[in-house]
């Protein structure tokens, strides 16, 4: 079991953090190419590595200036798909293996779908918020809100194979974390990330299901704007906007899980910090319940 690093090992990292990366501020996010098919014990701390080392540098990199940067250097963010995360947890199921209750089939007719994958659906949902139009909404047992509970059949590594959200996303990012950190003891970010829709719009975007090594949430709330005006509600979801950037850096059928991400390092701590929980709004709050 891997464990992050704690702040008096990492000694002055933040301010190592802040100057390291590459010296200023631009925006870059580079998916990586090399990474293998990912299966169930395998070090995928590991295989992010080897891949990064196997990557050319940015195309502009300018070599008269300094040898070619370091795979993995501090401050950097690495977002990675979940599903290659639940791979390598073990988070897949079966459908052979799978025994439809009765609620599945009486859900599975009326959504015109395999019982059996309703089934799974069911075992990774807290609560079936809205069932109708061929769609399952469901509040998982972590507390997200999405489609089918997460359970997905897209790049899967077999038929009739399902893979679903890993366990604990923020625990899963923490330990992946400390892995990348032993390998290479660089400081970095983590973000487990994931593709969900948007009530009142359409299309989909990538949000950070677990978290480590950054704030997901930059607060802005009593603050002023740049008039002066005092902020009451501005509050940043800053680990869902990088998720989302690190989506546009590759495309659905890539085969590019793991995206690098530079010039955020202001973002980027020594601590492990909250988590993507953070994000979640409590149920007490939810205004459409």
């Amino acid at each position: 079991m891997f464990r992050s690093p704690t702040p008096a090992e990492l000694g002055s990292a933040v301010t190592g953090v802040v100057a390291s990366d590459s010296g200023n501020d631009d925006l870059s996010a580079r998916a990586l190419s090399d990474l293998p098919e990912v299966h169930a014990g395998d070090d995928l701390a590991e295989l992010i590595v080897t891949a990064a080392r196997s990557a050319r540098p940015p195309h502009d990199y300018d070599y008269a200036y300094a040898p070619p940067p370091a795979p993995l250097r501090d401050g950097q963010i690495v977002a990675v798909a979940h599903k290659v995360v639940s791979k390598a947890e073990g988070a897949v199921v079966a459908l052979d293996d799978v025994q439809p209750s009765p609620r599945a089939r009486e859900l599975a007719e009326a959504q015109h779908k395999d019982a059996r994958a309703i089934q799974v659906v069911l075992d990774q949902s807290a609560e079936i918020v809205r069932a109708e139009r061929d769609v399952l909404i469901c509040r998982t047992h972590r507390g997200f809100v999405c489609a089918n509970a997460g359970v997905d059949a897209s790049n899967a590594s077999a038929p009739d194979t399902l893979v679903v959200l890993p366990r604990d996303p923020d625990a899963s990012a923490r330990a992946l974390r400390a892995r990348l950190h032993e390998l290479t003891g660089a400081i970095l970010a983590v973000l487990i990330t994931d593709s969900f829709g948007r009530a009142w719009r359409h299309g989909q975007c990538d949000v950070a299901l677990g978290c480590a090594g950054m704030a997901p949430l930059e607060d802005w709330r009593g603050r002023s704007d740049a008039r002066g005006l005092r902020l009451r509600a501005t509050w940043l979801a800053v680990a869902d906007a990088i998720a989302a950037t690190a989506d546009l850096a590759r495309a659905k059928d890539s085969r590019e899980p793991v995206v690098l991400i530079g010039g955020l390092q202001r973002f980027v701590t020594p601590e492990d910090g909250p988590g993507a929980a953070a994000l979640l709004r409590p149920l007490e709050e939810d205004m459409f319940r």
